[in-house]
């Protein structure tokens, strides 16, 4: 297995929750902290912390602290392990492109006694 694949598969496993689906949407929005994206999600604290906890050991998503305040901790997605998944889905539309065009080539290709 490649770094890359190890990637991909370590973003797809985390992205099969719901729960971390919806984390990653709000953060799409922008960077959040964990008690907004809870209150946001409608879960407790130790259930989001245990969805940041995954989310942040795939690498999908960083924290960071604020300058005035150590206590408080800010989540943001992270671009890199997204764009290893637009280039997996890439290769798959490309593969897929590839067969559905054959395939065509060949139903539309003209046939001996047809009509």
């Amino acid at each position: 297995m490649t770094a890359a694949t190890a990637t991909v598969d370590d973003a797809f496993a985390a992205l099969a929750d719901p729960t971390r689906r919806a984390v990653i949407e709000l953060l799409r929005r922008g960077p959040r902290r964990a008690g907004e994206l809870a209150t946001a999600l409608d879960v407790s604290a130790p259930a989001l912390s245990r969805h940041l906890r995954v989310l942040r050991r795939t690498g999908l998503v960083e924290e960071a602290g604020v300058d005035h305040d150590a206590r408080i901790r800010v989540y943001r997605l992270r671009p890199e392990p997204f764009a290893a998944l637009r280039t997996w889905l890439d290769d798959v539309e490309a593969f897929w492109t590839a067969e559905l065009a054959a395939f065509k080539a060949h139903a539309e290709r003209p046939r001996k006694g047809r009509r």
